[in-house]
Order: C-alpha cells, then structure tokens, then sequence
C-alpha cells in the first residue's frame, strides 16, 4: 500500500496534517498524538462514554431549539451514540498527559463523531463536511464545560453502579461472619500484645462497621458530583450556549442514565475548582485505609499455618512459594493492601490537581480523571474479590482461640476488681516467669475459691 494510501491530509487553523485513512479523528487529535507521547495512559473508558453521551443529547436538544438539522443532529446522535456504547474506543488516541483541561480529547471526540456522522450521511470519511466538529458536535459547549461534566458523570455512575453495590457485599459478607464467629472467643490485642478476650464475631463486626461507614462517607460526596458544569462554556458564563441548552441536555442525560444529575449551582465554581472530585477521592482514601485495617487484621489471624496465631483460615488459592514446598500464602488480602496503597496515592495527585485552578479554569483535568475513576475501579474490584475469594471461604480455629485465651496473661484483668490491681500484677507476673496460666498461679496462691475462680476467669462473662 502506497504512503497516500495509508494517509489522508486534514486541515485545521494552522495547517495540514496527515492522518491514518482509516481512522476517525483528524487534524487537532493527530497534532496531540505528536504532542504527548508521554505515557501510553488514555482517559478511562466511562470517561469516553460520558462524552458520547454529551454529545449525543447536545446534538438533540440543539435540534429541539432550532439550531441543528434534523438529518446533521440524528447523524451526530447516532455517532455519539456509537462512542456512548463503546464501539470507537480505539479511536480515542490521545495520551492523558495532555493540555490541562483536556481540550484534545473533547476535540479527539468532536472530530470522531463528526466524521463518522459525515460517513452515515455521505459514505464518506470526512471530518467536516457536512458535519462539522467545533461548529456542530461542540455547538453550545467548550471543552471547559464538557470535561468536567463527563468526569463527574463517569465517577457518579461507576461509583453508584459498581462501586457502592461491591462495598455492600463486602459488608454483608463481613457481617455474616460475624454472626457465624460470635460464639468463639479469642484473645483480644492492643499494641500486639495480649489483652482481655473478645469475640472473632465481634471483631467481625468492627470490620463490617468499617465498611458500612465508608459506603456512607462516598454516598455523602453523590451530590457534589451529580452538579453538572455544562452550560458554562469557556469561563463560566454560557456564552456562544442557547440559554435553555445545558437544562435540556442534562435533563436527558439524567432521564438516560437514571441518576440525579443537575445543573452547577454556580459554572464558576464548576469549572474553577475540581472540589467534587477532591472529597470524592478523600472518601475513596479512607474506605482504602479501612481495607488496609481489615486484610492486615485478617492476614495476621491467618499467619502460620503452625507457628503463627493460627486463629482462622483462609483459603489455599496458589502455590506460594517457589522454593518453599508446601508454602501457602495470604494472597487476597496482600492484593487488597496493594491496591489501597494505589488509591491512596492517587488521592495525593488529585488533591494536587484540585489546587490546580487558576481563576476560571482548573488545569489538570485529565490526571484528575484518570486517577480517580481508576480508584474507584480499583477499589470496586478489590472488594469483590475479597469478599468472593476470601471472607466467604474463612474458617476459625476455635480450638487455637480456647488454647490462647486460657494461657493469656491478659487473663489477670478480672482479678483485680477481687484482689486489688497490684495482687493481680503480681499474679501475671509469676505466671509470665513460671509458663503457667493464671488460673493456676491463682489455685496455687489461693486467692479464692476454685468456684470464683471458675466465675471470675470464665472468658464467656468477659466479653
């Protein structure tokens, strides 16, 4: 195939370009391919079919106001449509590290829908005529406006439909152990030293808590990105937008996706500051800490099989060892750890990122959008595997739980209401030195009788 064959020569405002035949995009997008060849990282893919969705809805209701054919506005529709449900992804080319409010990949977008709505119209691949992508598929909006408005539909849809649902079973999960442990008794551990017994159910319970609070804390931030920037324009202002274009488009795009977005209280804000996505991030971070405490909890309970705790058991996935015969290692939660590692880094970008707005525009975008819609995703899937491979198959030891608390030190404790808190040391002490428990130093000094004994160190009356 010959060089004109594989290329053909778009044009925009400072040129020509030559652009693969095949592909869908023009002049603008290929100038930032060139650009950027930063990372390889493109803008996630519900970001992508957020601006499908934007465009699309703007294409109708730009025609409902009389500003769009019918024939260029069904055109768009159905090419936006086609970006909407996934079916050019390979056409969004343009790396995330890119100018800071993500004007390539709106005109990435413009430009894919523009000419595949000129090849439904004309057979043709032909990025302008007689659709146009700036005059056309970005009628009423700029992309000040639009990014923005498709990162919070993105993160308010992945985080309702995916990630919400995931945390939920992770917490059902949890709390059904909970009640399945609540018979067994362990020892408790404060500063990883023994202390007084408590419940595997109990401490089930704290780590379903956990959870349950940390679906709350993301549920909180729903609001702040339900408010949508569209409409807005360059700075804020809604100028070159019909007045009734951002109510119409977002009232469509709420009716299609079943969520409640709205229009920005204030554009000013919206495409200023990225605060939304801070807190929401924030929220993100904090349920990544609460599955750090949970799977190192869990991790830790599980070490041995012999000569560890050994108080539950998880369950045997692969092989853990490449050297070590036998060896099976606590993998889920080590999986868990990590991603939260991962999202608690990206926290530190996208609060980088929020401080990055300078008077009408916050410029990091792009890196805002990445991040944050990988954490959400990160930690949807994270939760679902760590309740469907692991929580679900744990088993408790409860013979290794009677065995621990009986030689606890931490068994002292109730003694000292009886004998006084310095009697009760002393006790603890001698059965630290001599190995014994504390039952039997106590039976030994005679302290009381073998029935208060029996009443005082029953570990069921201590928790």
């Amino acid at each position: 195939m010959s060089d004109a064959e594989q290329y053909r020569m778009e044009k925009d405002g400072m040129g020509e370009v030559r652009v693969p035949a095949e592909a869908y995009y023009g002049a603008q997008t290929r100038r930032a391919v060139e650009n950027f060849p930063i990372s390889g990282l493109r803008f996630p893919q519900g970001v992508v079919k957020a601006l499908g969705l934007v465009k699309k809805h703007a294409a109708r209701i730009n025609h409902a106001l009389g500003l769009l054919e019918a024939d260029v506005a069904e055109a768009i529709a159905r090419a936006a449509r086609e970006v909407e449900n996934g079916h050019l992804d390979e056409q969004f080319v343009v790396d995330i590290f890119q100018t800071g409010s993500g004007t390539s990949t709106n005109m990435n977008a413009n430009e894919v829908i523009a000419t595949r709505a000129n090849e439904l119209l004309t057979g043709r691949k032909h990025t302008k005529y007689p659709v146009h992508p700036n005059d056309h598929v970005n009628k009423g909006q700029s992309s000040n406006d639009v990014i923005p408005t498709a990162i919070h539909i993105a993160a308010l849809t992945a985080v309702t439909q995916r990630l919400l649902p995931a945390l939920g079973g992770l917490r059902d999960m949890l709390q059904e152990k909970s009640t399945q442990f609540h018979p067994i008794v362990k020892i408790g551990r404060t500063h990883l030293q023994d202390a007084v017994p408590v419940r595997l159910g109990q401490e089930f319970s704290g780590f379903a808590r956990q959870i349950e609070q940390g679906m709350g804390r993301i549920e909180s931030t729903t609001a702040g990105l339900a408010e949508l920037a569209l409409g807005g324009t360059a700075v804020g202002t809604g100028l070159n937008a019909h007045p009734e274009f951002a109510a119409g488009v977002i009232e469509a795009i709420a009716h299609d996706t079943g969520l409640g977005f709205v229009e920005a209280a204030n554009h000013f804000e919206a495409q200023a500051a990225q605060d939304a996505a801070v807190q929401t991030s924030g929220a993100l971070k904090t349920v990544a800490v609460s599955l750090t405490k949970i799977a190192n909890d869990i991790r830790w309970m599980a070490s041995g099989p012999r000569c560890g705790l050994g108080e539950i058991n998880l369950p045997s996935l692969q092989p853990g060892s490449s050297i070590m015969p036998g060896k099976v290692n606590p993998v889920i939660p080590e999986a868990v750890v990590q991603v939260a590692a991962q999202v608690i880094g990206n926290d530190c970008t996208i609060t980088l990122g929020g401080q990055w707005g300078a008077f009408e525009l916050n410029t990091m975008l792009p890196v805002i959008a990445y991040n944050l819609l990988e954490s959400i995703d990160l930690l949807a899937s994270a939760a679902e595997v760590f309740a469907r491979k692991c929580i679900r198959h744990i088993t408790a030891n409860e013979n290794t739980c009677r065995a621990m608390v009986e030689k606890s030190i931490a068994m002292s404790t109730p003694l000292a209401l009886h004998v006084g808190y310095d009697r009760a040391a002393a006790i603890a002490e001698s059965a630290y030195e001599s190995g014994k428990t504390v039952r039997e130093v106590a039976e030994e000094k005679e302290i009381l009788s073998e029935t208060e004994l029996d009443r005082l160190l029953d570990p069921l009356k201590m928790v």
